[in-house]
């Protein structure tokens, strides 16, 4: 087995706190990483905090993963020691079924197995994530970071920049389009630099103004304040897109409902702790859709980072030490990052 040491919540009330454990040893397929840097997700703090409700522990949290490939294991043929890599939330899948056949493993029928608080494929032990020093997984899901993108800053793209890419690509956004990024954080930035560099009309829509200058400078042509309903008004039937990032269940999506074309689509990225209450009278009345989105395939993953690297696009970070972790999640809970905190593991 291989020595570890990360940062785990021991339950959903305590503090993260750092926690050694082990790594399997490599098998014929695995690639072992040397962990430099990691992202902190919104729902790192869902899945600590047990907010979902199926959270196991002690657990490691961390998703999105960069860092250099240490050791590989006798067959694989995809890595050498010394790339650069990444990983993100899920380092499985079953691999036969309908959506993994059609490289929509994110997506796959039996589960994917996730970066971390899920169950190894064979059962014989729980994930544990990125806010550690080493990681172990199957060289079919591992990323390659092009050298043009630092790994700093790569880490945040393998949750934030896929996800809000997957949606972007299969609703065609692109020239001609007009598109709504609802919410202005660490997922909402990289809609706006994704969306902007496809060629879309990009408009965020936010709770305050506080980001203005920021949206516009990334990229965004329009910037909204939605506490002021006469503005949302100047929207109605507008957007052929919008993408909710917002985790919040207090949302009024009837708002947001009314601001789509015939036929657009509202789509679903943030997971609230609790269930939303909708009328389906604005969809029925002009055929609108309400979707949803979970992260994306491996193989999209990969054309991400190779189009971020292509049109020069990183997200907006704050580098923190591991000691700063639970500082972190709760200027998160505040909306007090610019945009994406990102853990330097170089002194765990």
């Amino acid at each position: 087995m291989i020595k570890a040491k990360g940062i785990a919540a021991a339950s959903a009330k305590s503090a993260l706190a750092p926690f050694s454990f082990e790594r399997r040893n490599p098998k014929e397929h695995d690639v072992v990483i040397d962990i430099k840097y990691c992202g902190i997700c919104h729902s790192d703090i869902h899945q600590a905090r047990n907010e979902w409700g199926h959270s196991s522990y002690p657990m490691v949290p961390g998703h999105e993963i960069a860092g250099i490939v240490r050791e590989v294991g006798a067959k694989v043929s995809k890595y050498k020691i010394g790339d650069h890599v990444g990983v993100g939330c899920f380092v499985d899948s079953c691999r036969t079924c309908s959506s993994c056949k059609q490289d929509l493993d994110n997506y796959c029928l039996e589960g994917h197995t996730m970066t971390y608080n899920s169950l190894e494929r064979d059962g014989s032990a729980q994930t544990q994530g990125g806010y550690s020093d080493v990681i172990v997984v199957d060289e079919n899901y591992v990323l390659q970071i092009p050298n043009s993108i630092p790994l700093d800053k790569a880490a945040p793209l393998l949750c934030a920049g896929i996800t809000l890419y997957s949606p972007l690509m299969h609703w065609k956004a692109g020239p001609g389009k007009k598109v709504g990024i609802l919410g202005m954080g660490g997922l909402g930035h990289m809609g706006v630099k994704i969306g902007a560099a496809l060629g879309a009309e990009i408009t965020v829509l936010s709770g305050s103004d506080k980001k203005r200058e920021d949206a516009l400078k990334m990229g965004a042509h329009n910037f909204v304040v939605t506490k002021d309903a006469e503005n949302l008004k100047k929207y109605a039937g507008y957007f052929d897109l919008i993408i909710n990032t917002v985790s919040s269940a207090d949302i009024n999506m009837m708002d947001y409902f009314n601001l789509l074309k015939l036929d657009a689509t509202l789509v679903a990225l943030g997971a609230p702790d609790k269930p939303l209450s909708i009328s389906p009278f604005p969809l029925i009345l002009m055929r609108r859709n309400y979707a949803g989105s979970v992260i994306g395939s491996i193989k999209e993953t990969q054309e991400m980072l190779d189009f971020c690297a292509k049109h020069g696009i990183a997200p907006e970070i704050e580098l923190i030490a591991p000691n700063q972790v639970n500082e972190a999640f709760e200027r998160i809970l505040k909306s007090d990052v610019r945009y994406r905190f990102v853990i330097n593991l170089a002194s765990l």
